[in-house]
């Protein structure tokens, strides 16, 4: 696998109109970036994001970038591997769905 590749891309309309997107591609290592993998995973329910994933830099002033962003809030994450960050998605996206997370 080069970086630059897609290691799961996926974008889904539900019937209520929300839309789940997910992207998580390869990328070269850096000190700010080990895994080499960067991701962004949203959900949006009528153009505005309830949640959302990614690791782009810029939110931390040190440390690792990994993050959601939970509405207007902005909280760090600890990414163990992309099948996780996955399942957290989903658990979150559920989380929203049941009115645990507002």
């Amino acid at each position: 696998m080069h970086a630059g590749e897609d290691i799961f891309s996926h974008k889904h309309v539900e019937e209520n109109g929300d839309v789940v997107e997910m992207r998580i591609r390869t990328v070269q290592k850096t000190s700010m970036n080990p895994e080499g993998i960067a991701y962004s995973l949203v959900y949006v329910r009528k153009g505005k994001r309830l949640i959302g994933y990614d690791n782009f830099e810029g939110h931390f002033k040190e440390g690792s970038s990994h993050h959601k962003h939970i509405g207007e809030r902005i909280v760090k994450y600890m990414f163990v591997d992309e099948w996780k960050l996955i399942e957290d998605f989903t658990e979150d996206i559920d989380k929203i769905k049941r009115g645990v997370i507002k």
